[in-house]
């Protein structure tokens, strides 16, 4: 099969622009061979070739990416891996019981994983730490959304605590937000520092990751064959960690649904800045709305800075261009312009976009597509705990492991399929817009 398209990602990756510069790429340009090919270096790839080395010592683990690593999706989401249920579809993330009882537990799972590698490789807290989140309310109606999540999470036996407007001040600085709800299991990472350092102590657990090496075709002759413009992998098993570019290869064509989303990065802040803003200088937030404003306040490498990330768009060609960024940029303005009016005069350094793939039905594209292919895709809005999910069960079901969350994402359906193209787009975005407009400030 060859590859009908490579990645494009809009904007700088800002989490790693922050960070030194890596040394020069290791590009695949010979033909060698491996006991298992990973592609892609994101979430699911690194966490697959993580639980290979363990599970399979002395085997020949070979990465494959198209981009440096943490320049792709996994260098441009806002850095949480969220424990609870995380539907962007629904009005305050929750779904049915069970399923988000179930779903609770495989993020977990993802979560443990991360917080072992980040162990073993020695990362810092700044690159990972389990340190909860906040679901903050702007609106009356954002409380609601906030009160009813609570009382899922006392039928799911789950543990919060609510958070007053004064107590939101404390924390964040602002006047702007009138409630919480705080969930001690998430994970807040540097995205760029987590997946870099991961790739580092692969790369000195005798893993081999080739950067700015995309596949551009793969085919089967007894064992796999990935060719890149100027060298090519040969090995008997392949684990596909390429989220929505899943489509690309040629698999799940009209069932994955591809959406950006955008963030913007303050400079760095003064210290007179700082202490205007007053507030923790560390924390992590997201809209008590789905369809809202996520913040951070980070305080480490690159120095004291704010991300804000808001809208969606919906792009079966996986790809936007600059004039996206702009349009979108104005939002990002309006929205920490809102909540900051202390800070007026502090510019964004930094724009970009990033690609999320989700399914109607909320499954992931985890299984054997063919005999030795393995897929850990669709991620479904949740690429930092369901990736790592998904890449360490696929790299188990391509060594013969099973466990309750492999044999429940082997249980899953297929992925539903869409309508076509054309009206697939039109009525996305459509639905989408009417759901940013009725977020209301919450946006």
């Amino acid at each position: 099969m060859r590859v009908r398209r490579l990645p494009r990602d809009p904007g700088p990756a800002a989490w790693n622009r922050l960070l030194e510069d890596p040394a020069p790429a290791n590009r695949l340009e010979a033909s060698i061979t491996a006991d298992w090919l990973v592609i892609g270096a994101g979430y699911a790839g690194l966490a697959a070739a993580h639980r290979l080395s363990k599970e399979a010592p002395g085997a020949r683990i070979v990465v494959l990416d198209a981009v440096r690593v943490g320049d792709g999706p996994a260098g441009r989401n806002s850095g949480f891996m969220i424990d609870l249920p995380h539907d962007l579809t629904s009005d305050d993330y929750g779904g049915a019981l069970e399923g988000d009882i179930a779903q609770t537990k495989d993020n977990r799972q993802g979560i443990a994983h991360a917080a072992a590698m980040a162990q073993e490789y020695g990362l810092s807290n700044e690159a990972f730490t389990l340190s909860g989140k906040i679901n903050g309310a702007a609106t009356a109606k954002g409380a609601v959304h906030n009160t009813d999540f609570a009382k899922h999470l006392s039928a799911m036996d789950e543990p919060f605590e609510l958070l007053d407007s004064q107590q939101m001040q404390d924390i964040t600085g602002t006047q702007f937000y009138q409630s919480g709800l705080f969930t001690p299991g998430s994970a807040m990472i540097q995205p760029a520092m987590f997946v870099r350092g991961v790739a580092a102590g692969l790369a000195s657990n005798r893993v081999t990751i080739h950067e700015n090496s995309p596949v551009i075709s793969l085919e089967r002759k007894g064992d796999w064959v990935a060719r890149t413009p100027k060298g090519q992998v040969i090995a008997p098993r392949v684990i596909m960690a390429v989220n929505g570019h899943l489509n690309s290869f040629g698999y799940m064509q009209g069932q994955l649904m591809h959406v950006f989303t955008y963030a913007s990065m303050t400079r760095a802040l003064s210290e007179d800045e700082i202490a205007r803003l007053g507030g923790r200088r560390i924390w992590g937030l997201t809209p008590a709305d789905p369809m809202g404003t996520t913040v951070r306040r980070i305080s480490g490498t690159g120095g004291d800075r704010i991300v804000i990330r808001n809208r969606f768009t919906f792009d079966p060609k996986m790809e936007v261009d600059g004039r996206r960024i702009a349009r979108v940029a104005q939002d990002h303005d309006r929205a920490f312009a809102a909540r900051f009016p202390q800070l007026k005069g502090v510019d964004m350094e930094h724009r970009w976009g990033g690609r999320l793939c989700l399914s109607r039905n909320g499954v992931q594209v985890i299984g054997e597509l063919d005999v030795g292919l393995y897929s850990a895709c669709c991620q479904n809005g949740l690429g930092t705990a369901k990736g790592t999910l998904a890449g360490g069960l696929a790299a188990d079901l391509s060594l013969g492991i099973t466990s309750p969350a492999l044999e429940r994402a082997l249980a899953a359906d297929a992925p539903s399929r869409l309508p076509p193209s054309p009206i697939a787009q039109i009525g996305a975005n459509m639905h989408i817009r009417l759901a940013e407009m009725r977020a209301g400030k919450e946006l």
